[in-house]
């Protein structure tokens, strides 16, 4: 008897790299400028208690070829020195486009247990975003909604985020430049 076959584990496809892996689906063109991996730093402030804060940023558009591009985001909260005090947000979500012509839609969730639906526009390398349903586990801060801008000037993805609490008006959160690695 022969022995059992053990299936091979393919490698991942992904790449944020354009020169490399698969072409990109051409339903991609209108966020093609965003595949990359960018860091940086920025500013926020603490919806809830006003605190404002820096932090240092990565962010990577990656790509396997099919019509959407995996979004990853890492961050870590650091001193007045510029040293990291913690960890920050992490997210990891999926960029596509919309049925009409430049609307886009992200789908995205935090390690903190809130999970976001966004549609927007693409433009002329910017991209608008707002959420259309929030989610959240038991133990989540809740928010009622977020908007998104993000836009490209030479090599540096610059973004801003404002967020709104349960009854009220959206407030800014964070804003970060980035430079493409």
């Amino acid at each position: 008897m022969a022995d059992p076959v053990t299936p091979q584990v393919p490698a991942l496809d992904d790449t944020s790299d354009l020169r490399l892996g698969p072409e990109i689906d051409e339903a991609l063109l209108a966020v093609l400028p965003l595949v990359g991996s960018w860091s940086g730093h920025g500013t926020g402030v603490d919806p809830a208690s006003g605190e404002q804060f820096t932090f240092a940023q990565r962010v990577t558009f990656a790509h396997d070829g099919r019509p959407f591009l995996s979004y990853d985001l890492h961050s870590w909260v650091l001193d007045q020195a510029g040293s990291v005090l913690r960890q920050g947000v992490r997210e990891h979500g999926f960029l596509r486009m919309g049925e009409a012509e430049d609307e886009l839609e992200l789908v995205l969730t935090t390690a903190d247990g809130v999970i976001e639906i966004f549609t927007g526009l693409a433009g002329d390398l910017r991209w608008e975003l707002v959420t259309t349903a929030v989610g959240f586990t038991p133990s989540a801060e809740q928010i009622a909604g977020e908007r998104r801008l993000y836009a490209i000037a030479g090599d540096t993805l610059a973004y801003v985020q404002e967020v709104a609490v349960e009854g009220g008006s959206y407030q800014p959160l964070v804003n970060g430049q980035l430079q493409r690695d």
